[in-house]
């Protein structure tokens, strides 16, 4: 866990993100995980906040176990979310749980909501009512730190209690496209949608210029609306006072134009001509952690040897 977690955090220092809102699962290494994925982006120099999945697909003493690593950092004044699988795999008790241990640290949740339609059939035929009907009754949608994510298959009611609630959306594009699950729609939806990767990569450009091209049909959102998704991070994060992401953060892009860069044409380049290989240097929380697009905080070269090595011996443990 530690190594893909350098892996990851050196991946975001090299594409220009000063700060990750995570959500990860390992029901088999759960004790220390959140500690351990916040101490390997804090190494490399990148913020986090973190948080672990829980899920009753993988048994109660996991989820008793995940609950208590989520209590255990947040009682420590360490951030984190409530981490959850889609609503499909969480039953009543194990979101009853979720929601009073997100009251009582005033934290909120971190949860997949309607990715596929499956999620939706599968709730309605347990509990009797579609995803956010049943997430709002349960008291997910109450903060202000909620995030939910994906939001594919939503209808207008579900839409509305969103556009009301002070929770947020996160758009994953290129894994909804990878999923094969449908499109991202945000009509109907409030201004609080921000950007994400769910895990696909680390370059929050490839993301916003995946969410502006394959939207283009499904909702029309043009370059401007897409552009303040991607910002909207900055939004949820001093909005919930989540420390790191700050104005001591700053992308440094060496970016050889065609034309000229102006004010008017600005969306234009960022859209159609910037990409990653532009990063030439990142601050973060006032720190130089890459210079020249070379990361100074860790040994590029060691870290991603160890985690060769590492991934080698996993192949090898999977083919027994």
């Amino acid at each position: 866990m530690l190594l893909s977690a350098l892996a990851t955090a050196l991946e975001c220092a090299r594409s220009g993100v000063t700060f990750v809102i995570d959500h990860h699962s390992s029901p088999n290494a759960i004790e220390g995980s959140l500690d351990a994925i916040a101490g390997a982006f804090q190494e490399v120099g990148v913020g986090v906040l973190p948080c672990l999945e829980l899920s009753d697909r993988d048994g109660p003493a996991a989820s008793d176990k995940g609950l208590a690593e989520t209590g255990n950092r947040l009682a420590a004044g360490r951030p984190c979310l409530v981490g959850l699988h889609a609503s499909f795999t969480v039953g009543d008790d194990l979101l009853r749980r979720a929601v009073e241990l997100a009251h009582k640290y005033m934290s909120g949740l971190h949860v997949h909501a309607a990715e596929d339609a499956v999620d939706q059939e599968t709730t309605y035929a347990h509990y009797g009512c579609r995803v956010v009907e049943r997430f709002k009754e349960a008291g997910v949608l109450d903060f202000s730190r909620t995030i939910l994510v994906h939001g594919l298959h939503l209808d207008g009611e579900e839409r509305a209690i969103l556009r009301g609630s002070p929770a947020w959306v996160a758009e994953n594009m290129e894994s909804n496209l990878n999923n094969r699950v449908g499109l991202f729609r945000g009509d109907g939806l409030s201004s609080r949608i921000m950007l994400g990767t769910d895990g696909m990569h680390s370059d929050m450009l490839k993301s916003a210029q995946a969410a502006y091209f394959s939207g283009i049909d499904p909702e029309r959102a043009d370059l401007a609306e897409v552009y303040s998704r991607l910002r909207r991070s900055h939004d949820y994060l001093a909005e919930n006072g989540f420390a790191g992401d700050g104005e001591n953060n700053l992308v440094v892009l060496d970016y050889p134009a065609p034309t000229p860069v102006t004010q008017e044409n600005f969306l234009g380049h960022f859209f159609y001509g910037l990409n990653a290989s532009h990063v030439h240097s990142v601050v973060a929380r006032g720190r130089l952690i890459v210079e020249a697009r070379r990361v100074l905080t860790v040994n590029e070269e060691e870290v991603l040897a160890l985690t060769r090595a590492g991934a080698l011996r996993l192949w090898q443990r999977l083919a027994q």
